[in-house]
């Protein structure tokens, strides 16, 4: 069946939200996060001191750790003030903030701080055996994380003593705030943020954050979940000392505030997070290495999917038309060549409107069904060695058995399967995709490679799984209506539980920790900037495949993105 692709952008696209960035102008690195109360008599207090008519209005308190200043907020213009000038020594280094009553809680190294305001004198009101990175206080306690526990300890108010312990739910430095008998954790490792039940200390969901690096979590007075984010950023710095080379790659200092979308999605095991308006175009520039014949040629690129997390707003041929086949609930952009001759320059491809979200699943093993089996196809599709995988290699059969052991749980045997190709291979770009055996031998992969691993291991063990890729927009929707070009084409898979569907894993970058533990974070989730396309099925072919004719021989591609805006929240229905 084939058609042309004539859907176009809805006239009434819903606006760009009322939200920005906060950038806080004389900040570095902001760890600590909390909404001010404009009723609170130490306010009104510092209200007396002469602050900048710009500073009215500010609703943030915010913990810059490089400086140890406490900076009173305003969002709507980036001006800050500094409200602890006199004890800003204090709280370098510091991280979590917390404000509960008339007190100010935060943490550094091993100890955990309170001041009574509008005094900014810390006081030490506990020390814990390691080191501690976020804070919160409510009636029932003090709460505060500790990574190397792997805990969140709840302690009592007066004495400090232990109350209970609740794992932390990712792996790496977390921050925290209470909300709607909720508990709130952001975790920089993980890029997450966990939303846990208060009594039971369980995981009622999750969501990816739409930035790296979130270091303190807060939560408005409407219930709207900020972050703060901080890091270091590489830049040119023009140095007019060096007069042969000015150009010299340094780093600085970068932090901002955003909100995080959250969207749970209980019934379904998945929270949405951020979401662009992305414009994708995909250009081949046809330029043969050697002389060419080809008659007939057929040049088959497929195009964004429609999933959960994304949809296809419209598309659009470049330089050359396009049919339409499709391939299940995939559209595959079909372009016909009569005749290829030897030297001939086109151009062709597609441009694409694409809404994506970041999202991430939250599954126990226990939410796995019982007694349900793959659908009727699946496994003639799915559990077969159909990309010189090396399924039957003895190499990568012992690799299949050694890495499940004795478990039989699906979604436990898919994390030791990713644990256990992690455990083995570390990332390298190769110039080809070598097959699964020789992967292991050399114990280096790219992410094809990776993916391949994969794949080989979980087929043998029975679990149904499929290639996904193609291409990662640049994560920077700062950068908007700038075109920014992919480095690289990349690929990341999805496995299938009976019962529940399709799941995405990707395939090497939570490979970040030497022997593990690895984080989560990409396993049952994707952030918004991958952008999915071949589910299963090529992304780019000809019928010129099976003659030994390489697409890399044939032309090069061009890929460009422009984030166009940020989306509102999805309608609730």
């Amino acid at each position: 069946m084939t058609e042309i692709i004539e859907a176009e952008l809805v006239v009434d696209y819903p606006p760009t939200p009322s939200w920005r960035i906060v950038r806080p102008l004389g900040s570095y690195q902001l760890f600590g996060l909390a909404w001010v109360n404009d009723d609170s008599a130490w306010l009104r207090q510092l209200s007396r001191l002469p602050y900048s008519a710009a500073t009215h209005g500010a609703t943030l308190l915010a913990l810059d750790r490089i400086r140890g200043y406490l900076l009173l907020i305003n969002p709507e213009n980036d001006h800050a003030e500094i409200l602890n000038p006199y004890h800003a020594e204090d709280f370098l280094d510091a991280q979590g903030l917390c404000l509960w009553q008339e007190t100010l809680w935060f943490c550094r190294d091993e100890s955990v701080y309170v001041c009574q305001l509008p005094d900014f004198t810390p006081q030490v009101f506990t020390r814990l055996t390691y080191p501690v990175h976020g804070v919160t206080v409510d009636a029932n306690g003090v709460y505060v994380t500790c990574q190397k526990s792997g805990y969140i300890h709840q302690l009592a108010h007066t004495t400090g003593d232990l109350i209970r312990k609740i794992p932390q739910p990712g792996i790496g430095p977390e921050n925290l705030t209470l909300a709607n008998n909720c508990l709130w954790v952001c975790d920089r490792l993980e890029q997450t943020v966990y939303q846990l039940d208060l009594a039971k200390g369980t995981v009622k969901a999750a969501a990816l954050t739409p930035f790296a690096n979130p270091t303190a979590i807060s939560l408005d007075p409407e219930g709207k979940i900020w972050l703060t984010y901080a890091g270091e950023e590489p830049y040119l710095r023009d140095n007019p000392n060096n007069l042969d080379n000015p150009l010299e790659l340094d780093y600085r200092d970068y932090t901002y505030i955003h909100p995080l979308v959250f969207q749970p999605h209980a019934a379904d095991h998945y929270t949405l997070s951020n979401g662009y308006l992305v414009e994708m175009c995909y250009l081949e520039e046809v330029s043969p290495l050697d002389e060419t014949q080809l008659d007939n040629l057929e040049w088959r690129i497929s195009l964004p999917v429609n999933t959960l997390r994304q949809t296809l707003m419209k598309a659009e041929p470049l330089g050359t038309p396009y049919r339409i086949e499709r391939v299940g609930d995939q559209q595959v952009a079909v372009f016909q060549f009569p005749e290829l001759r030897s030297p001939e320059a086109r151009l062709f491809g597609w441009r694409a409107w694409v809404e994506v979200r970041g999202i991430k699943y939250h599954l126990t093993p226990d939410d796995v069904p019982q007694g349900e089996t793959l659908p009727a196809g699946f496994a003639e599709k799915y559990l077969v060695d159909d990309d010189q995988l090396a399924m039957d290699h003895p190499l990568v059969q012992a690799a299949a058995k050694e890495a499940i052991g004795t478990e039989t749980n699906v979604l436990r045997q898919m994390l030791k399967i990713r644990n256990y190709v992690y455990d083995r291979l570390s990332y390298s770009l190769t110039p080809m995709i070598d097959t699964p055996d020789v992967v292991l031998e050399r114990g280096v992969g790219s992410c094809g490679e990776y993916v391949g691993v994969l794949l080989a291991l979980a087929r043998l063990n029975g679990i149904a799984c499929r290639t996904v890729g193609r291409y990662k927009c640049p994560p920077f929707p700062e950068q908007q209506g700038i075109p920014l070009n992919a480095m690289y084409n990349h690929v990341w898979l999805e496995f299938y539980i009976p019962g529940l569907g399709w799941l995405p894993m990707e395939s090497n970058p939570d490979d970040v920790v030497e022997r593990g533990p690895y984080p989560t974070r990409f396993f049952m989730g994707l952030p918004w900037y991958h952008i999915e396309m071949g589910k299963g099925i090529p992304f780019e072919t000809t019928n010129y495949r099976d003659k030994g004719v390489r697409i890399g021989n044939l032309a090069l591609n061009h890929v460009r993105f422009t984030i166009l805006s940020e989306l509102p929240p999805q309608p609730t229905i």
